[in-house]
């Protein structure tokens, strides 16, 4: 028979299989050799005490052959030679994972990524790292695989609802990744192996007939009443499909202010800013594990904090253990920063972005121009860009970032010296009260201490706040109609992922794109 079970180990017992084994025997009451073996279907830390252990969902074969992990089935279908094709403008998650559900239907996706494949992009990356230069078109946010594939590879999401999350990571299992991202509580692939993944992604659509056109820059959209005629490139070409996925990530700020002249509907969305923490790895292990030093049999610690203040949440967001921060600009003369880890997570520091939310009155008290046309639809995108040019404007230029200690950014004190860190570019010390808004700050300062007491040791001088961190989600939203997913004046243009404000994070922005690939299916087949 096939049992599913909860065991309680401890971190060293949950790693060795023969004592997993031996738990599962003890706990079925049944002898050692009658169980064949077991899959992990769930695993989760449990440090709530000093006794920390292991939580492990598994699936036991009590006196039956053990059988291999099940997995999907995919049918993927030659479109060489489809005679139905949609253009995806946008190679990150949602792009790529509308090109592969498209293939199982048998229509041909043509996917332009503005950027360039994600060997090049290293190259550019390096340049940014090293010497502060920003290619517009190649970076941490544009490029083969988008903003998650050099920026950590999370798949945790609270999106249960918006589509197959066991499907999205079996996809990513099928193109190389490790199958504990199945059952870990927050599966992670890490910056060092997702690229990889996304290159065999890439390969297999090609070989299935798809096509992948690197460095293809959307420029304008030709329409007809509510039917998109063609799009144009950067390269002058014209290029026509049944329809159009618009799938261009957060920070494609040209985009968005393309659809804005040319007349085509988009909102302002709220969004949330702030900025980058990073302390010691060994003092989050220490708060959170309750211990001097972290046993090698757990992972290094991480955290989730939230806050209210002054009616504005702040949250803690992307959190990185073992990581770096690094800089996340897409355009000269701006300075925003991320973060990320390899898939070892063995970086001596842990980072994570602390935002605060930002509401339309914030803006317009900021931004006292826009008052006059209070509902424009990119007064977001502008506070974001006042934001950036203003850290940009204090680190000094070539990407260096203005940052503080984080008791001196509570008490507006300029820090004498800064702790040893993660980010490659190098920091500044600056007061950071000249950068973000007074609403912010006080709601950072006031959660900092907060958090201090919640987990104490966090609230310290031995942690250093970044300027800015503001790719929290798209701060524009391109409507869709909810139950065909077209945008509601160009029926066969299709809003996609975390750039039209559907999705956050690479697997909500996956399942987006699946969604919206199901729906161009249906209206495909229910009209051919």
């Amino acid at each position: 028979m096939q049992k599913k079970i909860v065991l309680r180990l401890s971190p060293s017992s949950a790693l060795e299989d023969s004592k997993i084994l031996k738990e599962i025997s003890s706990h079925l009451g049944v002898k050692q050799s009658s169980v064949n073996g077991f899959h992990i279907i769930k695993r989760s830390v449990d440090a709530r005490s000093k006794n920390i252990l292991i939580n492990l969902t598994v699936n036991c074969f009590i006196d039956e052959p053990f059988q291999q992990r099940p997995s999907l089935d995919f049918s993927f279908k030659d479109v060489h030679s489809s005679e139905q094709s949609v253009i995806i403008i946008g190679a990150g998650p949602a792009g790529l994972f509308a090109s592969l559900k498209l293939i199982e239907a048998g229509i041909k996706p043509i996917v332009l990524e503005r950027g360039k494949d994600v060997k090049s992009r290293r190259r550019d990356l390096a340049a940014l790292n090293k010497q502060g230069i920003v290619n517009p078109e190649s970076n941490y946010c544009f490029g083969e695989g988008g903003a998650g594939t050099y920026s950590d590879g999370k798949l945790y999401t609270r999106s249960n609802k918006r589509g197959d999350i066991n499907r999205i990571l079996q996809l990513f299992v099928k193109f190389g990744a490790q199958e504990n991202i199945l059952f870990d509580a927050h599966p992670h692939i890490g910056t060092n192996k997702l690229p990889q993944i996304i290159t065999a992604m890439r390969q297999w659509i090609i070989q299935c007939g798809g096509e992948i056109h690197f460095e293809k820059k959307l420029i304008s959209i030709k329409s007809n009443g509510n039917q998109i005629v063609n799009i144009h490139t950067g390269h002058g070409e014209a290029m026509k499909a049944d329809a159009y996925i618009l799938a261009t990530g957060h920070s494609a700020r040209d985009v968005f202010e393309l659809l804005h002249q040319q007349k085509i509907l988009i909102e302002a969305k709220p969004f949330a800013l702030g900025v980058r923490i990073e302390h010691p790895q060994t003092l989050i292990d220490q708060i959170q594990y309750h211990c001097d030093l972290r046993s090698e049999s757990l992972p290094p610690a991480s955290y989730s904090l939230v806050n209210q203040i002054n009616d504005h949440g702040v949250f803690s967001f992307c959190m990185c253990p073992g990581g770096i921060i690094a800089p996340a600009s897409t355009q000269p003369g701006e300075l925003v920063v991320n973060g990320w880890s390899p898939s070892k997570r063995n970086n001596p520091f842990a980072n994570s972005g602390m935002v605060v939310e930002i509401k339309k009155e914030d803006v317009l008290q900021s931004m006292p121009h826009l008052k006059s046309n209070p509902d424009h639809p990119l007064m977001f995108m502008y506070f974001q860009q006042m934001i950036k040019r203003k850290a940009f404007e204090y680190g000094g230029g070539k990407m260096v970032a203005p940052a503080q200690r984080m008791v001196d950014f509570t008490d507006k004190k300029t820090s004498s010296s800064l702790p040893e860190n993660s980010y490659l570019p190098g920091l500044k010390s600056v007061s950071l009260t000249e950068i973000l808004p007074g609403f912010v700050h006080s709601a950072l300062a006031g959660s900092f201490k907060a958090f201090g007491k919640k987990l104490k040791g966090y609230y310290t001088n031995d942690a250093v706040v970044v300027a800015t961190e503001s790719r929290t989600s798209s701060p524009v939203r391109i409507p869709r109609d909810a139950n065909t997913l077209a945008h509601p004046q160009l029926h066969n243009l299709y809003p996609c992922g975390e750039g039209a404000g559907y999705a956050g994070g690479i697997v909500s922005a996956a399942m987006d794109g699946e969604n919206v690939a199901a729906s161009i299916i249906n209206k495909i087949f229910s009209n051919s």
